[in-house]
């Protein structure tokens, strides 16, 4: 019985994570410009990181995966929003985003005030 149930956890889990990279997948050839692109390329990519980590605790627990796993996730949570960032800059400074897609561009306004931070 616990068996099953540990089969049932890996197949949600790992479907889950399947999906969020689909998702992650469709997102990137289907939304217009890089903005929009990078939103796609990081959420659902943490959460399909996530659920393949829990996973993998799960089935292996012990303290040196559970420490591995949680370090994983700390990172790339850490370092996917960052990345995100400077790609977004970068793509905004170099005009390769459409501003009729944004809301309020405040880096644009920063720009023009000349105070655009380190």
């Amino acid at each position: 019985m616990t068996a099953v149930i540990g089969d049932v956890v890996t197949a949600v889990l790992v479907l889950s994570a399947a999906l969020m990279c689909l998702a992650a997948g469709v997102g990137l050839l289907r939304f217009p410009d890089v903005l929009s692109r990078l939103h796609a390329a990081t959420k659902p990519q943490i959460f399909g990181l996530i659920a393949v980590t829990v996973d993998v605790a799960v089935n292996n627990f012990t303290l040196g995966t559970v420490t591995l796993s949680v370090a994983i996730v700390a990172f790339q949570a850490l370092t996917a929003p960052m990345a995100a960032h400077l790609i977004a800059r970068v793509a905004h400074d170099t005009d390769r985003f459409r501003p009729e897609l944004l809301v309020v561009d405040e880096l644009g306004r920063a720009n023009r005030r000349g105070d655009r931070g380190a």
